[in-house]
């Protein structure tokens, strides 16, 4: 079958490849220029920040087995960094994981360079945006936006459609077919602001993650450059809690970096001024509410979905592992 799968994050991805190997003839549209989504990684003269997915854990048997693949081809590598739970700037253990028994994955030299690696060889058309899907016959149309081009163009026709998008941007896609869309929007995602900061030297603090509690703006932070095959220097991440930013999502970035910016020193209590500081907006960070199932797929419209936002088998949503066990069942769905 020649299928179209619309948004080239972990879940798009893993769909992409299994069904290449099964066979399928196979286009990825991607409407920003570089596939990953929240596995992304802002390269800087001072060395990349991984301003998305911090790390991931491999939970299920399917998943651990694809995750040695990666460590063995140098993909990944574990993140043995010191973690702890701040609270009013007091720091303590956070265990061996903070909530998991599994090593903490990272990819190398970035976690955008995870995502670069599994799209090899997949036809991934990037800056490419998909505003709607109409039938053809009995197969479908995608009408696509690009910066590049003044007019909408339409790329298809395909057999099969698969969305791999947060559920708030797949609904507008699946009008065509009702019942995905109905049960798609069962399923809600919170934002996220993500602070990166640089520093002339090092702030000295002896923990490289934190879970920080009653931090009011900040929910995590990461000292970046602590990851393996990272430039070496002072490299922090923070993330705002859902919270916060979405009380803030519409703030100009310089008036929420000023305000991150204040909350960072306030709860690592470092008055090292910063070289660096850029602030992004993710509009669907993480999954508030999950379907408790891996995909969704109509064989007779020949529609499916996946995404972090499916539970996958897994406790809780919104992880890497959500993402590619979701696509990577939908693949075995279309067969």
């Amino acid at each position: 079958m020649h299928i179209a799968i619309i948004g080239a994050g972990l879940a798009g991805l893993s769909c992409a490849r299994l069904l290449r190997q099964h066979g399928h003839r196979v286009v990825v549209f991607e409407r920003e220029e570089e596939a990953g989504g929240r596995v992304a990684t802002h390269q800087t003269e001072l060395g990349g920040f991984d301003y998305g997915a911090q790390y991931f854990t491999a939970d299920s048997g399917l998943f651990r087995r694809e995750v040695r693949q990666w460590q063995e081809a140098g993909w990944v590598l574990p993140w043995e960094g010191r973690l702890v739970t701040l609270e009013d700037g007091h720091a303590r253990p956070a265990g061996r994981s903070g909530g998991t028994t599994r090593p903490r994955m990272v990819g190398v030299p970035g976690m955008a360079a995870l995502a670069g690696e599994l799209a090899g060889g997949i036809d991934l058309r990037t800056g490419q945006t998909v505003v709607r899907i109409e039938k053809y016959g009995e197969k479908w149309l995608l009408g696509i936006q690009s910066e590049t081009v003044a007019i909408e163009a339409t790329a298809g026709p395909y057999d099969a459609v698969v969305v791999a998008l947060p559920p708030e941007e797949a609904l507008p896609l699946l009008e065509p077919v009702p019942g995905l869309a109905e049960e798609t929007g069962q399923a809600h995602t919170a934002p996220c602001w993500s602070l990166m900061v640089g520093f002339p030297r090092s702030l000295e603090l002896p923990y490289d993650g934190a879970w920080v509690s009653n931090g009011g703006r900040l929910r995590w932070l990461a000292r970046d450059s602590s990851k393996p095959g990272r430039r070496p220097g002072e490299h922090w991440i923070g993330h705002a809690s859902a919270e916060w930013s979405s009380e803030h999502l519409g703030d100009e970035p310089e008036r929420v970096r000023e305000k991150m910016l204040r909350a960072f020193h306030e709860v690592t209590r470092s008055a090292v001024r910063p070289v660096y500081a850029k602030v992004v907006r993710w509009r669907h960070a993480q999954a508030t509410s999950t379907l408790n199932t891996d995909c969704l797929w109509d064989s007779q419209a020949g529609i499916g979905v996946c995404g972090d936002w499916f539970a996958a088998g897994l406790d809780e949503g919104g992880r890497l592992e959500n993402a590619w066990l979701s696509g990577h069942a939908l693949a075995v769905r279309i067969g």
